[in-house]
């Protein structure tokens, strides 16, 4: 194992969050590279996490996120195994950042693809089923182009699929696993509500030129 400093153990605990021992263990076994001690905490993250996703998550907490402007807002439950890490400031993170983005991404509809009903499946494939550029194209061939295509747009409308708003380079999914690999639960996103002011209001548009016109009429 290579020997590390000081400093670039607290640059990376600095930039992860995670414990100045494993920020240690992970420049070590990447010998010093801070980029793939990064991910190699990233992926001991992940592979905790997993190992804890089969465990009851029933605590946790309910947040709300009204964006600037009060024109979008939020709803929000993010499980945890416990009430102490529920009231803990990495879950209280968690919320903030998974709140703010939905309110980013205004066509998430669902948490995750398996969230995603059969008849929605179904009508995105006979959309692409029904594109013109597939016309000639040998049956399988066009079946492998439509399920890649359908593939892509079903991610587009899951929640943790996304890139995460402030590191592109993860998905909330990774997010999420990472914080459940340094809070040591089960951690889920079970459901939220986006709030867009006015949306479904039917708004009659007038027509001014025409409306002074009668007005002038009248008088």
């Amino acid at each position: 194992m290579a020997a590390v400093s000081a400093k670039l153990v607290k640059d990376l605990r600095d930039k992860t969050g995670a414990g100045m021992m494993d920020c240690k263990k992970a420049l070590a076994a990447t010998d010093g590279d801070a980029n793939k001690a990064v991910e190699w905490l990233r992926q001991k993250g992940i592979a905790s996490a997993e190992k804890k996703s089969g465990r009851t998550a029933a605590e946790g907490a309910i947040s709300s996120y009204i964006h600037t402007g009060s024109r979008v807002g939020v709803l929000i439950e993010i499980n945890c195994e416990t009430d102490f890490v529920a009231r803990g400031d990495m879950f209280q993170e968690l919320l903030r950042d998974v709140s703010m983005q939905v309110a980013a991404c205004p066509n998430v509809e669902y948490v995750t693809t398996d969230d995603i009903p059969d008849e929605i499946r179904e009508r995105e494939k006979a959309i692409e089923m029904g594109r013109d550029d597939l016309d000639g194209k040998p049956e399988q061939m066009k079946v492998k182009i439509v399920e890649g295509r359908i593939g892509k747009r079903l991610k587009e409308l899951a929640l943790m699929e996304q890139p995460f708003i402030k590191d592109s380079s993860i998905t909330v999914a990774e997010l999420v696993k990472q914080t459940a690999g340094k809070i040591g639960e089960n951690v889920q996103v079970r459901r939220f509500t986006r709030y867009t002011l006015g949306e479904g209001i039917e708004v009659e548009e007038s027509d001014f030129a025409a409306e002074v016109a009668s007005m002038k009429a009248a008088g």
